[in-house]
């Protein structure tokens, strides 16, 4: 277990909260917290609930300090300090958490598209006990179920490659295209499109969720790939961007701050919705052992973008406490710090939900 430090303790009350919280870490009593005196504050939010302090490498703790001392002169005064512990405190600590279940659809699991068929040989079905385990056990904010719903003329079925003409860039024609071959279709602009099974056709037993997946009351189900001429990995938006589903204005009229991210097949419709959630500007957590995958090398890839880009990868078993805001990550903090620089982020623009809260230096 770590050393001693101050820890931060909250309790339901009013707007002095905040000055308390102020007071009990301006040790020098000016009417400023210094950078020391804010990694004190970092040392007593970034902490789980069995004691381990998570530490905060310097540059970075020095970026967040930096994001809150809006007139650059080296402290954080009480005006700043608002700010502070609106949009980024209270959000670290009672978190607004969303879990997304991205495709776990009985093709994907034992129909025309089976991963476990894939290079990786991964089973789709053991993603369903741990699944299942956290919508029993976590106290989700909204939980949202993704589902795979494509037209029967798809652009993304090996056997439609020949209704639509290739592109003179193409690596292969529509004669030699094999499954899993990518090929590009002629545009404008060019499409280049990996080809896959007939799979998840709409009202088919393949797009249906598997009968063993727990369904959460009062979740959503969100539908992507239903433009003919497009695929859809991500639970954002089709692959080139042109149009986006519901899943976006939900979050936000939830308030959502964190998303937590599952589901088939990790290399493809998890890893890309994992990467826009992140791109959009929200707290992203990846979980692993509820995921499946393709192919090993594009699994690894995922989870480096996912890290690379401030999101955090965990096992299912350290879900609870983090959505309960008991067990803090410091990459996530960074993340949302940064984030509140951008005013087209999702966390920037978000509305606080959350009732006020008074934080207390306990170290005494």
């Amino acid at each position: 277990m770590d050393s001693p430090t101050p820890s931060i303790v909250f309790e339901d009350s009013n707007n002095s909260a905040m000055d308390a919280c102020f007071t009990a870490f301006d040790k020098d009593g000016d009417g400023l917290l210094s950078l020391a005196e804010f990694t004190v504050i970092c040392r007593a939010l970034f902490r789980n609930d069995r004691g381990h302090i998570y530490e905060v490498p310097a540059d970075r703790l020095e970026e967040i300090f930096n994001v809150f001392d809006t007139n650059e002169d080296g402290f954080i005064d009480r005006e700043e300090f608002k700010f502070c512990w609106n949009r980024w405190i209270k959000t670290i600590v009672r978190p607004v958490n969303a879990f997304l279940i991205v495709d776990v659809q009985n093709d994907f699991i034992s129909g025309s598209l089976d991963i476990s068929n894939c290079s990786a040989q991964q089973k789709g079905y053991e993603i369903l006990e741990p699944i299942n385990n956290l919508l029993e056990t976590v106290d989700f904010d909204a939980t949202f179920y993704s589902l795979d719903w494509h037209p029967s003329d798809h652009i993304s079925f090996i056997d439609n490659v020949k209704m639509r003409p290739m592109d003179e860039s193409s690596p292969i024609d529509a004669d030699s295209a094999q499954v899993f071959d990518t090929v590009i279709f002629a545009g404008p602009p060019p499409m280049k499109q990996r080809l896959w099974p007939r799979h998840c056709v709409q009202d088919s037993w393949g797009a249906e969720l598997h009968k063993d997946l727990k369904i959460a009351d009062n979740s959503v189900k969100v539908y992507k790939g239903t433009n003919p001429e497009v695929d859809s990995y991500s639970v954002f938006w089709d692959n080139k961007k042109l149009s986006d589903t519901s899943l976006n204005a939900q979050l936000k009229l939830k308030g959502t701050t964190d998303i937590y991210v599952c589901g088939l097949a990790y290399d493809v419709c998890v890893g890309a919705t994992a990467a826009d959630a992140l791109s959009v500007g929200y707290r992203t957590i990846l979980i692993d052992d509820c995921c499946r995958g393709t192919d090993f090398h594009d699994i690894e890839h995922t989870k480096e973008t996912v890290i690379t880009h401030h999101g955090v990868i965990v096992h299912s078993n350290e879900v609870k406490g983090m959505a309960e805001g008991r067990d803090r990550r410091p990459e996530l903090g960074y993340k949302l710090a940064m984030e509140l620089k951008n005013p087209d982020s999702a966390l920037s623009q978000r509305n606080e939900t959350r009732p006020v809260q008074r934080i207390r230096d306990d170290s005494n």
